[in-house]
């Protein structure tokens, strides 16, 4: 059976994802934004991952009480972009292990290229979060859940920040086990792979360089 396609439409992710996509939203805005972002869908993304139980000493008395284990959970954002994501769901889970999956779109193909890859050790033991704002033609985020497969992890869940439909058909069709988490589902792509209505390139308005 299929993954879901989660849409995460809390009051508080939808406001402040309107504030993003404003053309006159700030580089340091937009990169607060996201943070936010993050953690708000931090919470939902985590939502059923695995406890463990543990005991404890209140106060009062010894008990059994539950706990995530961070260090079996591992946030992969695709570079550059997936990195604005990072800080929030850090902030939610700091125990996290990280890696990192570096990818480009070529810009006549929008094929996705690999340029870096670097992973924790003991994927097989671990659940997998990757992150990238944008699933836009779906390439660049098939080839990294390709590449993070190799390494058997527990499990894998994709977070975008926005979906156009055409990227979430490609990832579906290719990984139909790995459930999307996305904030917004946008109308379609336009003739350069961009979401529309969309908030532009992601990266370039994180980090300044356009």
């Amino acid at each position: 059976m299929p993954a879901s396609v989660h849409l995460l439409d809390h009051p508080l992710i939808q406001h402040k994802l309107t504030l993003l996509r404003r053309k006159e939203t700030s580089t340091t805005s937009f990169r607060r934004l996201l943070k936010e972002i993050g953690a708000l869908m931090a919470y939902e993304v985590t939502r059923d991952m695995p406890m463990l139980d543990v005991e404890i000493e209140t106060p009062l008395e010894t008990m059994r009480s539950k706990l995530i284990d961070g260090k079996k959970l591992v946030f992969v954002p695709i570079l550059r972009a997936g990195t604005g994501l990072l800080d929030g769901f850090l902030d939610v889970v700091p125990g996290a292990r990280v890696g990192h999956i570096g990818l480009y779109r070529d810009p006549k193909t929008l094929v996705a290229i690999e340029y870096y890859l670097k992973l924790p050790g003991g994927m097989s033991e671990r659940d997998a979060v990757v992150l990238d704002p944008m699933l836009a033609t779906g390439h660049s985020a098939v080839a990294a859940v390709e590449r993070l497969k190799e390494t058997r992890p527990r499990s894998i869940r994709m977070v975008c920040l926005l979906a156009a439909p055409e990227g979430i058909a490609t990832f579906r069709s290719a990984h139909p086990d790995v459930a999307i988490y996305t904030a917004a589902i946008d109308r379609q792509l336009d003739s350069h792979g961009y979401i529309l209505p969309g908030l532009g390139d992601a990266g370039d308005r994180i980090f300044g360089t356009k």
